[in-house]
């Protein structure tokens, strides 16, 4: 699988699912069961290495922002949630996580900004179609801290000078 399908598959699910990241991750876990698992295993190596290229401090802070605040658990689900927005909003992101408050169209705290069981969708439909827990994907483990500069996530008026469309659209 390569990254065009990768992002296809993730685009016509979450369109499918009509942003409902629950429902996305039911539909993206539908659809793996469709390939086969070598298929499924890529998709997840595809999964994880944007995982972990956006375990970034200048994209914590960006969640922080959106989230009104983001634990590590919250920033983990972020992340999987910003891979199930599409290629576009997830490189604009890593570009610039400032402009997230442009590339995202209308935003219900209730549900978006959380996508954990889409992180899971790989392992789901690769243990159904197999039987078995999913291997190693071979690649690069995750950074033990995030990339970048640390963000102070309790000074306001920081926040607000290094995010400041994200705070105009979503700050409290």
């Amino acid at each position: 699988m390569d990254e065009t399908e990768f992002w296809e598959i993730v685009d016509s699910t979450r369109e499918a699912a009509e942003g409902d990241p629950e429902d996305h991750a039911e539909l993206l876990v539908g659809r793996l069961l469709q390939a086969d698992p070598d298929a499924v295993l890529d998709f997840a190596r595809h999964f994880e290495s944007r995982y972990h290229r956006a375990y970034r401090w200048d994209l914590w802070g960006a969640a922080w922002v959106l989230l009104g605040g983001a634990s590590d658990d919250a920033f983990d689900y972020f992340r999987c949630w910003l891979i199930g927005q599409g290629r576009e909003v997830f490189e604009g992101a890593l570009h610039e996580p400032d402009a997230l408050a442009d590339l995202l169209g209308e935003f219900d705290e209730e549900i978006d900004g959380d996508g954990e069981e889409l992180g899971y969708a790989a392992d789901e439909a690769y243990e159904e179609l197999t039987g078995a827990v999913a291997p190693d994907l071979g690649i690069p483990a995750a950074p033990a801290e995030p990339e970048g500069t640390p963000v102070d996530f309790e000074n306001a008026a920081e926040l607000e000078r290094l995010y400041p469309k994200l705070s105009e659209r979503f700050g409290s």
